[in-house]
């Protein structure tokens, strides 16, 4: 059986060629050739992206900010000034023990719950 050779063949018109000889350099020093380029480009990208990423968190900020309580009041057109004391003896004024239990309309068609 025949043994092949371990060496791929390249014609002569290919041993000048910028490819061959990067390719003979890069079997001498892969890491020098390949292995800083693409650390280079990963590191620049970082610093390049960095500006694009703080844009859009800014973007966001601007967006959604914490209100203080007096600007949550006043938010809607009616909003007013909420006095607690107020709230509270205004509840205490109304009879909460006397109300009655009142059936909402069901639409038509629709089961109405009772057995």
């Amino acid at each position: 059986m025949a043994v092949f050779q371990n060496k791929k063949f390249r014609s002569a018109a290919d041993a000048n060629t910028f490819a061959a000889r990067y390719r003979a350099a890069m079997a001498k020093h892969p890491f020098l050739l390949f292995g800083l380029p693409f650390m280079s480009v990963i590191i620049a990208g970082s610093f390049v992206l960095t500006p694009a990423t703080a844009i859009r968190y800014e973007k966001h900020d601007r967006k959604v900010r914490q209100m203080t309580r007096d600007e949550e009041l006043g938010v809607g057109k009616s909003g007013r000034r909420v006095d607690m004391r107020e709230e509270y003896y205004k509840l205490a004024a109304k009879d909460l023990d006397d109300w009655e239990q009142k059936r909402v309309k069901r639409l038509a068609g629709e089961s109405d719950g009772v057995l």
